[in-house]
């Protein structure tokens, strides 16, 4: 069995770590940033935005639990790892996306209906523009590592982020129409346009996590690459019981080789260990493990 490296391992969680400290620390400073705002101005879209930053708060600090859990090395209980805690945490935030969606469409839908008074809308406006440059930014920061290491809560994360971005960008329309023609509906509108954005945005990230927790296959075109090296190892004549899936950022790849039965253990063995290493370095971090069968003609394909 080939495993992933512990320093590569340790420099990743590291990574992680890092990134999901830094978008903890943002949201919650942001959130004050539009609480405070909100208080001057009297603009329930600011308010609105505050509450949408108040989930990031949390999105961002089930990140933070998630990948220190993850990054736990495997022990009795979990054999397998702790990957599945970013799967978990994933899914989570898909949730709280969707919970925002209904909260931004209920709160669109009020405003349109009974309409909103606000002042001070400079205020508003700067708040909106920080929030929307500052928001690209981290996100693109924590999307880069959740990329680089394969974290699907990261990348969940970096998706409400860049929500916040372009909400922020959708709310600084709203005020800057409102202060300059004074057509208090613009608000609204915009959020039931962005709405849809997140709730497309959220359900990708939804089948990617619950594909990670019913243990589904790799894709086809990672499958068919496994296929591909299997192939070119020489001597090897046959695979078959190929099984794949995906925890966390790691891959889990088990198979049974057929090799001539008139192999050596050894030289049986020390082909399966180098075909091993070969798909650990094509997809890592990865977990290989290779059963040897000998040749029989009515195992073939089995």
């Amino acid at each position: 069995m080939v495993s992933p490296t512990s320093p590569h391992r340790a420099v990743e969680a590291r990574l992680k770590k890092r990134a999901a400290g830094i978008s903890l620390a943002y949201n919650v400073t942001l959130t004050l940033v539009k609480l405070a705002a909100a208080g001057l101005t009297g603009s329930v879209s600011l308010l609105s935005e505050a509450v949408h930053s108040a989930t990031d708060v949390v999105a961002s600090g089930i990140a933070l639990v998630s990948v220190r859990a993850a990054a736990a090395p495997p022990d009795e209980e979990h054999p397998y790892g702790h990957g599945k805690f970013e799967s978990i945490a994933g899914l989570c935030e898909s949730v709280l996306l969707l919970v925002i969606v209904c909260y931004v469409v209920y709160e669109s839908i009020q405003r349109l209906l009974k309409g909103a008074d606000v002042a001070n809308l400079e205020i508003g406006v700067w708040v909106m523009a920080f929030s929307a440059v500052t928001s690209f930014i981290v996100s693109r920061h924590v999307k880069k590592i959740g990329d680089q290491t394969g974290s699907l809560a990261l990348a969940s994360n970096s998706q409400h982020l860049m929500v916040d971005s372009v909400t922020s960008v959708g709310v600084l329309g709203a005020l800057l129409v409102t202060k300059l023609t004074g057509w208090e509906q613009a608000d609204p509108i915009f959020a039931l346009i962005l709405a849809v954005w997140i709730a497309a945005g959220a359900w990708k990230l939804t089948r990617q996590a619950f594909d990670q927790l019913v243990d589904r296959a790799l894709s086809e075109e990672e499958v068919a690459k496994v296929r591909k090296l299997v192939e070119e190892t020489e001597g090897v004549q046959d695979c078959h019981r190929l099984r794949t899936r995906l925890s966390g950022d790691t891959r889990y790849i088990d198979m049974h080789i057929v090799v001539p039965s008139e192999w050596s253990v050894v030289q049986a063995h020390d082909v399966a260990d180098a075909l091993e290493k070969r798909i650990v370095a094509e997809f890592s971090p990865a977990v290989v493990v290779i059963h040897v069968d000998p040749f029989d003609a009515q195992k073939v394909g089995v």
